[in-house]
């Protein structure tokens, strides 16, 4: 009797062409030269959700816990970030910035951000209040730290030409719908169109769908993302602000709050808050899915994140439908701003993890399964730690080739 191999269309399936997911394609066709990639992605151009709406800072990762891998791919994706824009000429700048407490209870804060900049191997300045003015002098508050190896770049140029650099098959236009996985004989994907693609490995690269992609191949992450928007504005009078402009943050929260940044533009974005989005992709109000707002709601992670942080949530809510009350947050660091100078623009929609009690996954995580590598919570900082990310999901997708 003779074996019939099934025959394969690529060696590794990525579904997801944001910018993880292209730099793992990238990752892979440099360590195993020949390795047939095949990228799928919904829309018909690459990073159209959260690589391409963001505030476009290349992190320090001064925030992130020492030893965890946000920590550790921050560091060391920041400075490959910068070395990779300067040999494709994309479009970038290594600004540094302020993180600035505008009360006396968020000093402790500060101090600890000191500390942990420094276990993370990032140089840190401390400031006075009156030395807030020699970087920024239009910003007020009691003391602040400059993080030099801060910076800002075109994270969607970054995409194209990892797409590019990569060598891979990408197949835009491309929605998954179905997928067939049988350890002994790879991976199949039913698109929307019709077409089946093959694969020996599927990495799930999906951003906001990546766990119900997860469920389509039979694995059960017992996570559910939880769509958060933020909502941006962009600075009329943009000469208030020379470089990038930071609160201290609530450790008990993954977000930064209300933010300056200049970029690579010239233009100078302020925001974003965090309000629970009604759709995986709904960067507006009126975006109403039932049926994803009906995975959210029966989430019991959902509820309990909503008994605990409702105070923070309704604050957050406020400023969402209050532009005034957008501008007094502002205000806090830039008094000298008007609501005025607040001009709408557009929002991002992030992708947050959340397990089945309630607690937001704080740090990248990445699970496999038989023929499957699943990137399951690839927050801030993933655009500026995407080269490490590739590598190490590369790493993984290869050694069960």
């Amino acid at each position: 009797m003779v074996l019939v191999r099934p025959a394969y269309d690529c060696d590794v399936l990525v579904i997801g062409g944001g910018i993880v997911g292209l730099s793992t394609a990238y990752a892979i066709t440099r360590a195993a030269p020949g390795t047939r990639v095949t990228v799928l992605e919904k829309e018909p151009g690459p990073a159209r959700h959260q690589t391409g709406r963001n505030s476009g800072v290349i992190h320090s990762g001064i925030y992130y816990r020492p030893g965890s891998l946000k920590a550790r791919y921050a560091v060391r994706g920041a400075a490959e970030m910068v070395k990779f824009c300067a040999e494709y000429g994309i479009p970038h700048a290594v600004t540094g910035k302020l993180i600035v407490a505008t009360d006396r209870s968020e000093l402790p804060r500060l101090h600890a951000l000191v500390q942990r900049g420094r276990e993370n191997g990032i140089p840190v300045r401390e400031l006075g209040g009156s030395q807030i003015t020699e970087y920024e002098p239009e910003v007020r508050g009691l003391a602040a730290i400059h993080v030099g190896t801060t910076g800002i770049c075109d994270f969607v140029a970054v995409a194209r030409q990892l797409a590019h650099g990569s060598g891979a098959e990408i197949r835009y236009g491309t929605r998954v719908v179905r997928v067939d996985r049988r350890p002994e004989r790879g991976v199949a994907v039913l698109t929307a169109s019709g077409d089946v693609v093959r694969g020996r490995v599927l990495v799930n690269c999906a951003g906001l769908h990546s766990d119900e992609i997860a469920r389509l191949t039979g694995d059960d992450p017992d996570v559910r993302i939880v769509p958060f928007r933020g909502e941006y504005y962009e600075l009329a009078r943009p000469e208030l602000v020379r470089g990038l402009v930071y609160p201290v943050p609530d450790p008990a929260f993954p977000f930064l709050g209300v933010h300056l940044t200049r970029g690579i533009d010239g233009g100078v974005h302020i925001g974003p808050n965090a309000v629970p989005a009604l759709a995986r992709e709904g960067y507006g109000w009126s975006t109403v899915r039932l049926r994803e707002l009906g995975a959210t709601l029966t989430w019991p992670g959902s509820w309990r994140i909503a008994r605990r942080h409702w105070r923070y949530g309704a604050g957050e809510m406020r400023r969402s439908l209050s532009k005034g009350a957008f501008t007094e947050a502002v205000r806090r660091l830039l008094p000298g701003v008007s609501e005025g100078d607040l001009v709408p623009t557009a929002a991002g929609v992030r992708a947050q993890a959340v397990l089945r009690d309630g607690t937001l996954v704080d740090d990248f995580l990445i699970r496999e399964g038989p023929r499957t590598v699943h990137v399951l919570n690839a927050p801030s900082p993933a655009a500026t730690a995407s080269l490490p990310i590739g590598r190490e999901v590369a790493r993984r997708a290869l050694a069960v080739l």
